[in-house]
């Protein structure tokens, strides 16, 4: 409850008319005991109203806040702005990924990610084309249009060896992905214990992980979890069925833990079928997760 003392001129009152707040212009005392006043309504109309201490229980001053000006800092609302287009751009524009990437991709690289791809929703994918087809790029445009529509932060590169500095500078040089390769040194000096963990952006080496049950720990760790993991030669992870017994590698079994830690799987290679039915079934059952 309010006095009639805090009726002043440009107070915002409630109660004098219904559903609608009116702005103080002059007021006039008759005693101590009686004011008139002097108000705007909402559509600008001026009246004049009498009021009495009984009427106090019905008013209400509201704080106005503060107005809009235009003495924020521009160049701050212009990053803003753009930072929620660039969000919001793919939307509008179907192949977002090739718009901003150092790649002119080949139509079978565009139908296999943006028409066969993309829908997947969860992707459990194997990507089996010819040697030169350009699966990393198909891979790097991928993780681009994931990252644009907010569906991938973590991503996981298995690949051997000999391909890591590869993968790392093609899409760090096309896509702008700043990948970080796994080594000894970085897992020595992870300030949690898990280099895993404070690493969105990862490449490791197929053996490194596959032989090594120390990293395979902090891969299992219960927060470490990817949005996308990418296996390249994927066939180097084979299972062999002969004689009525399966047998399997250690990198077969990286492969099976690696389908749990995700939830988009894509595995690439060349040569997918060996020749042996059973080999191929197993080899497609690490999509199965």
């Amino acid at each position: 409850m309010i006095k009639l003392e805090d009726l002043r001129p440009h107070a915002a009152v409630r109660g004098i008319l219904p559903d609608a707040l009116i702005t103080v212009v002059n007021t006039q005392w008759y005693g101590s005991e009686a004011l008139e006043l002097t108000y705007k309504d909402p559509a600008g109309r001026v009246a004049n109203v009498l009021l009495y201490r009984h009427d106090e229980a019905r008013l209400e001053v509201v704080e106005q806040g503060r107005p809009w000006s235009f003495d924020g800092d521009g160049s701050l609302f212009r990053l803003v702005s753009e930072a929620h287009r660039i969000r919001l751009a793919h939307l509008f524009d179907p192949v977002l990924a090739v718009h901003t990437s150092i790649v002119e991709p080949l139509p079978h690289q565009i139908t296999a990610v943006y028409e066969v791809m993309l829908p997947r929703q969860p992707l459990r994918f194997l990507l089996a084309d010819d040697p030169g087809a350009g699966k990393t790029i198909m891979a790097g445009l991928l993780m681009k249009e994931l990252i644009a529509r907010g569906d991938l932060q973590r991503c996981l590169v298995v690949c051997p060896g000999s391909l890591a500095e590869q993968w790392q500078e093609e899409l760090y040089r096309r896509f702008h992905l700043p990948f970080e390769i796994l080594t000894n040194d970085k897992l020595e000096a992870a300030r949690t214990g898990n280099w895993f963990l404070e690493t969105n952006l990862v490449i490791a080496r197929l053996d490194k992980l596959s032989r090594n049950e120390d990293v395979q720990d902090k891969l299992m760790a219960p927060d470490c979890r990817w949005d996308l993991i990418v296996c390249d030669e994927a066939h180097k992870m084979s299972a062999t069925f002969f004689g009525g017994e399966t047998k399997y590698t250690k990198r077969y079994r990286l492969g099976q833990l690696l389908s749990t830690l995700t939830r988009h799987f894509l595995l690439m290679t060349a040569t997918p079928h060996n020749g042996k039915e059973e080999d191929f079934q197993l080899f497609m059952a690490l999509l199965d997760g």
